[in-house]
């Protein structure tokens, strides 16, 4: 039937697209190479930097699937923060989840200023229960005992927004246009994660 057709013939132009992204993906990543992904300047990165394994995320704490792989993600992360290397870069995208994305990755970027508190931070707010909104980010702030008078004067900072743009830069560069997009062990996969496939995705 021709609207059987149709879908399949959408369906396939779809995966073409998709394979397509995938290897431009993979192409991006033997060029620019996994180090650009851990750089301070734009990222917030932990764990041993002799690791072995690594994880670098770009999320957008408005995006319901990356809220959906907080779990997974979470877990492993308590699991293996003293054998994992991990990269966690703001990919703020307010056209697509509200205008609340954009003010939390800025407030993200001030809160790295405590970096003993930016990962119970991090957690907090990618687990608000509601969408995003000042309220919810003040929430998380204090849940995770943040200096709050510090944390106003460091939003402050000129040179947040400019980092925003970079990590931005970056992703165009990488070929990455939605979120979560991981990069696991220096390959890339675009999309929410649950517990099996992400360990399976760290053991291949």
């Amino acid at each position: 039937s021709q609207p059987q057709l149709v879908a399949e013939m959408t369906d396939r132009v779809q995966k073409q697209q998709d394979e397509a992204q995938h290897n431009a993906q993979g192409s991006a990543m033997k060029k620019i190479g996994l180090a650009a992904f851990f750089d301070p300047k734009i990222a917030f990165v932990t764990g041993p930097a002799d690791a072995k394994k690594s994880i670098v995320e770009f999320y957008d704490y408005d995006c319901p699937y990356c809220r959906a792989s907080l779990p997974a993600i979470e877990k492993y992360y308590a699991a293996h923060k003293q054998d994992t290397r991990f990269s966690l870069i703001e990919f703020p995208l307010p056209a697509l989840h509200g205008p609340g994305a954009a003010l939390a990755a800025k407030v993200s970027m001030a809160a790295r200023l405590q970096p003993d508190r930016y990962i119970a931070f991090h957690f907090a707010l990618m687990g608000a229960p509601d969408q995003i909104d000042t309220a919810a980010i003040t929430a998380a702030a204090e849940k995770a005992g943040m200096d709050m008078k510090k944390l106003a004067l460091y939003m402050q900072d000129p040179d947040i927004q400019k980092r925003i743009d970079e990590a931005h830069a970056l992703a165009r560069r990488s070929h990455i246009d939605g979120t979560p997009t991981f990069i696991f062990n220096g390959k890339i996969h675009a999309g929410a994660v649950d517990e099996p496939t992400l360990d399976a995705l760290m053991k291949s």
